[in-house]
């Protein structure tokens, strides 16, 4: 949308509606962004949980570590 379309729609009286859209685009473009910083947060800590696990040695035999050979 240009300016000068704006600004006749301003002065048209159909800003309110362009308002709610506006307002609508913000919340949803914060709303995605947040969900994205969030599902990165969480995939980060996840990662450093799994290698802070415990290794247990039961399946460490010789077999399974020549079972792809």
């Amino acid at each position: 949308m240009t300016a000068q379309e704006m600004i006749q729609i301003k002065y048209s009286g159909q800003i309110s509606a362009m308002n709610d859209y506006i307002n609508i685009s913000v919340q949803t473009i914060g709303i995605l962004i947040a969900g994205i910083i969030i599902w990165r947060l969480i995939a980060r800590y996840q990662i450093k949980k799994q290698k802070e696990r415990f290794n247990s040695n039961y399946f460490k035999s010789s077999f399974s570590r020549h079972w792809r050979k």
